[in-house]
C-alpha cells in the first residue's frame, strides 16, 4: 500500500477508535484511490488526506421534546459538515434509534464524492437524531422536529447547508423541519431544505429520483455490456422511497422485480410489482407498518420467506442491495457468487462489507456498481430542488426526469473513464471513487489551506 494511505489510515484509526463505520467507509475508498494518489505527489504536500478524513466541522446537540403525555424526552441531533470545497453542504437527515455520531460520519464522508460524482455545485454532509419516529403520533413528530430545527435552523440555509430527508425523514418530517425553519427566520428560506412537498417548493419526481438514478445507471452497465433492461429480473432489500423508485421504472421500462425485503423476511412475486395496484399498496403498506412485507405476500398470494434475505436465489439478473448500510456481509457475497447473477448494484450507503466487496469484486463474471455512485441521483434532483427554489420556477416532471437521467449517464461515464485512465480496466468501484476524490481534491489545491 501507499505509504502516504497508510499512515493516515493508521492515524484514522488512532483517533477514531470506537467509529467503525467511519474506519470502514475511508478505508474502502482511500485504498481504491491509490494509483490516484500515486500520481499526484502535490496531494501528500499539502495534507489533501489528512484534511479528507477531517470533517470541518461536527455539531452535536441536544433536542427536548414532550410527547402526547406531555412528558419529556431528550435525545442527540448531530449535523457533520464534511467538506463544502465544491459548494454549499448537501446531504440528508436520518432519524432512527440506531444513530451515532459514527453512523453520521460515515455517512457524511460518502456524501462528499457522491456529491462530487453528480458534477453539481455541492459539498458533502450529513445529520440527524437517534430519534425514532416509528410508532410515534403526528403529533410527536411535529414537535420534535420543530425542537430539531431549534437548534440546527443556525447552521443550515440555502448558500451555507441545505438539508434533505434520509431514513426516517420523510416528506411529513421536512415539512414540520422547514415550517419551523420559516417561523424562527422570519423568511422563505426555499433553498435552505430539499425534499419538500411540491405545493411548498419541492421538486416533482424528489421521493422516485433515487430509485430512478439506480435503474438509469444500471441501464448504462447493461449497454456496456450490450443488453439491456427489458425482461430483466430484479431482486432488491428495501420497499421505502429508494426501492419503491427501483420498483416503479423498472416497471416502466420492461424489467420487473420479483424479490424484494424487508425487516421481516423476503417476498418473492413471479410476476413482479409491475402493476399501480402493486406499487401503490406497498406505499400504503409502509405507511401503516414499515417494519413488515408480509402483508404484500397475503394481498397478492405469492411467497412470503420469514427472517430470511433473497441474496443467492438463482432466478434473477440483477441484485441491489438497497436498505441499509452492511446489509451483505461474506456469507451472503459467497451465495451471490454462487447464483451465477452477473450485475450486483449497490444502492443503499455502503450495503456491502469491504471484504465482501472485496470478494465481488475478485468474481470474474460480475459487475459490481457502488452506491456513491448508483444512488446519486437523490442528492442530485436536491440541488435540482435548490436551483428551482433560486429561481422561483418549478419544472415538469419531464424536465426532471431527463436532467436525472442525463446526471447518471454522466457519473457512469466518468467511473469509467476514471478507471481507465489510471489502468484499472472496467473497475466502477474504484473508477467511480477516483472521480470524485480528485474533483473535491483539485478544488481544495486551487483554494489554498484553511
Amino acid at each position: 500500500m501507499n505509504k502516504y494511505i497508510e499512515r493516515v489510515l493508521e492515524e484514522t484509526r488512532a483517533k477514531n477508535p470506537d467509529q467503525v463505520l467511519f474506519q470502514q467507509t475511508v478505508e474502502e475508498v482511500l485504498k481504491s484511490v491509490e494509483p490516484l494518489i500515486d500520481a499526484h505527489p502535490e496531494y501528500e504536500a499539502a495534507c489533501i488526506l489528512e484534511r479528507m478524513v477531517e470533517a470541518e466541522r461536527a455539531i452535536e446537540f441536544r433536542v427536548v421534546w414532550m410527547d402526547d403525555q406531555l412528558k419529556y424526552h431528550v435525545n442527540r441531533g448531530y449535523r457533520v459538515q464534511f467538506n463544502a470545497s465544491l459548494g454549499p453542504y448537501k446531504g440528508g437527515l436520518r432519524f432512527s434509534s440506531k444513530v451515532n455520531l459514527d453512523t453520521i460520519k460515515f455517512l457524511g464522508f460518502e456524501q462528499v464524492y457522491k456529491d462530487a460524482l453528480t458534477g453539481l455545485p455541492i459539498g458533502g454532509c450529513k445529520g440527524g437524531s437517534d430519534f425514532d419516529p416509528i410508532g410515534k403520533s403526528d403529533g410527536e413528530v411535529m414537535r420534535f422536529c420543530q425542537a430539531f430545527m431549534t437548534e440546527l435552523y443556525r447552521h443550515i440555509g440555502p448558500d451555507v447547508d441545505s438539508p434533505a430527508g434520509d431514513v426516517g425523514v420523510g416528506g411529513r418530517e421536512i415539512g414540520y423541519l422547514y415550517g419551523q425553519y420559516r417561523r424562527i427566520m422570519g423568511l422563505s428560506g426555499l433553498g435552505a431544505l430539499t425534499g419538500k412537498d411540491v405545493k411548498t417548493g419541492g421538486s416533482i419526481l424528489r421521493p422516485e429520483a433515487t430509485g430512478f438514478g439506480a435503474v438509469y445507471y444500471l441501464c448504462e452497465a447493461l449497454k456496456h455490456d450490450g443488453e439491456e433492461i427489458k425482461g430483466k429480473r430484479l431482486a432488491i432489500s428495501g420497499y421505502g422511497n429508494v426501492g419503491w423508485g427501483i420498483m416503479k421504472k423498472a416497471a416502466e421500462l420492461g424489467a420487473k422485480v420479483t424479490y424484494f425485503a424487508g425487516p421481516d423476511g423476503y417476498i418473492h412475486d413471479p410476476d413482479g410489482v409491475c402493476t399501480d395496484e402493486k406499487l401503490n399498496f406497498i406505499l400504503e403498506m409502509r405507511a401503516k407498518d414499515p417494519m413488515h412485507c408480509k402483508p404484500y405476500a397475503e394481498k397478492f398470494g405469492c411467497e412470503f420467506v420469514e427472517g430470511q434475505k433473497a441474496w443467492g436465489v438463482k432466478d434473477v439478473d440483477i441484485y441491489m442491495p438497497a436498505a441499509t448500510q452492511n446489509d451483505v456481509n461474506m456469507d451472503w457475497a459467497k451465495k451471490i457468487a454462487e447464483s451465477g447473477v452477473k450485475y450486483y448494484i449497490e444502492v443503499a450507503n455502503m450495503p456491502t462489507t469491504n471484504d465482501a466487496l472485496a470478494f465481488l469484486k475478485s468474481q470474474k463474471n460480475l459487475v459490481v456498481a457502488p452506491s456513491k455512485a448508483v444512488n446519486a441521483c437523490g442528492v442530485a434532483v436536491s440541488e435540482l430542488e435548490m436551483a428551482q427554489n433560486a429561481q422561483r420556477l418549478y419544472w415538469t416532471a419531464e424536465e426532471v426526469d431527463a436532467k436525472m437521467h442525463g446526471i447518471m449517464v454522466n457519473i457512469y461515464n466518468s467511473s469509467v473513464k476514471a478507471a481507465e485512465k489510471y489502468g484499472l480496466g472496467y473497475d466502477l468501484v474504484a473508477g467511480a471513487n477516483i472521480a470524485g476524490f480528485e474533483r473535491v481534491a483539485d478544488a481544495m489545491l486551487c483554494q489554498g489551506i484553511f
